[in-house]
């Protein structure tokens, strides 16, 4: 897809004007190129691209993710319901399920928003009774083939980031 507006107006220069690729369902640097001016034509296997060539790998469908985005991490929260929530993701797939868990222990369902298409992201939140103390958050989601986020962390390098996403917070 080329794209060359953005909200109804010229494409921003740091948003890629004149024109930018992007390939739904991969990582940006395999197919999100900013500032077209010119392309050539080849076949896939042809042509290294300008990050494969330092290491990244040629092909990286985008991973089945999760997040915590609220509460952040290392903040403060009151004792009580608190909203823990996020989004999920897994382009082609989409997300069926969202899991939190506690310092550690039983991974409880978190409540899903809508899912417009497999290719969006899809918001969740879980309503936590939060007790006083210090607190590991962590969530996972699960893609519509019944795939299972990764839960060991790695970097982003070469093929994207993996890992449950945990934050820490203190309630009092």
């Amino acid at each position: 897809m080329l794209a060359v507006s953005m909200n109804g107006t010229p494409l921003p220069l740091e948003h890629g004007f004149p024109v930018r690729m992007i390939v739904p369902g991969l990582y940006g640097y395999v197919s999100a190129t900013k500032w077209i001016v010119d392309m050539e034509l080849t076949t896939f296997d042809a042509f290294d691209a300008y990050w494969v060539r330092r290491g990244w790998a040629q092909q990286a469908p985008i991973k089945t993710e999760s997040r915590i985005d609220t509460p952040r991490s290392s903040s403060k929260v009151s004792a009580g319901e608190v909203a823990v929530a996020g989004v999920a993701w897994a382009q082609h797939r989409g997300i069926e399920r969202v899991e939190v868990r506690v310092d550690g222990g039983s991974w409880v369902a978190a409540e899903l928003g809508a899912q417009d298409s497999v290719d969006t992201w899809r918001q969740w939140i879980y309503r936590w009774n939060a007790t006083p103390g210090v607190h590991a958050l962590s969530v996972r989601a699960s893609d519509g083939t019944g795939a299972l986020q990764q839960e060991t962390p790695r970097a982003p390098f070469p093929n994207g980031a993996t890992g449950d996403h945990t934050i820490t917070v203190t309630v009092s």
